[in-house]
């Protein structure tokens, strides 16, 4: 499990323009971590459609966005293409990386019983330490809430 003021654990996932990315090649940068259950979803959507709409803002406080989610890299380029998003979008069908920052949790879904990617957003600072995390995310409001603990961090 993460926690703030760890290290946070290195991941190598495939985004959906095909390159490979690690926490690695973020150092020295912030990273906006956000952990998400489905591409073209109406949350999930709103969500990255809003993390789009500050990642200018997140780069001049010198963060980059990346979101991840079980989908397939190809999945992740269609989303991207169809909804403006430049930021990576990496695939973790093995959910390495969602179990990992334990994100994999199980739900209950019109009463059944199900595992999918809880909804959690991860702050990780230039040196790869964990300064934030927003756990059960509610998509409303979200990015503008990012971008304010960014300016702390």
């Amino acid at each position: 499990m993460i926690k703030i003021g760890k290290k946070a654990p290195s991941f190598n996932l495939m985004s959906g323009d095909g390159k490979k990315y690690g926490l690695k090649d973020f150092a020295g940068r912030k990273l906006v971590l956000y952990f998400y259950p489905r591409d073209n979803t109406p949350g999930c959507t709103q969500e990255a459609r809003s993390f789009e709409r500050k990642r200018a803002e997140m780069k001049r406080k010198g963060a980059i966005v990346v979101g991840i989610s079980p989908d397939s890299a190809d999945s992740h380029l269609n989303f991207a293409k169809k909804h403006g998003l430049k930021f990576p979008l990496l695939s973790d069908e093995k959910k390495k990386a969602i179990k990992v920052y334990g994100v994999w949790k199980e739900k209950s879904l019109y009463g059944n019983k199900c595992f999918s990617v809880d909804r959690t957003t991860v702050i990780i600072d230039e040196k790869g330490i964990i300064r934030h995390i927003f756990h059960r995310v509610k998509v409303k409001g979200h990015a503008k809430e990012v971008l304010n603990v960014l300016k702390k961090v």
